[in-house]
């Protein structure tokens, strides 16, 4: 019997970053179109305080793996 050992998985970490980033900017120009640049504004706003919040979140954790 053969032993199949599984190939690396290729980084599709760039690939994923530019089809959010597309997404995001759909999503943004049909807002624009149909309320106007405030909305837009505001979810850009909420979106980076939810990320900054993700990533404190995540430097608390990885600190606390850290000192143990």
């Amino acid at each position: 019997m053969e032993n199949h050992h599984p190939k690396p998985v290729e980084n599709y970490m760039t690939v994923n970053m530019i089809l959010i980033f597309v997404n995001l900017m759909w999503v943004f120009v049909v807002l624009w179109s149909y309320w106007g640049l405030g909305i837009v504004l505001i979810l850009a706003v909420f979106l980076n305080h939810l990320i900054t919040r993700i990533d404190l979140a995540r430097r608390r954790r990885d600190a606390e793996f850290d000192s143990i």
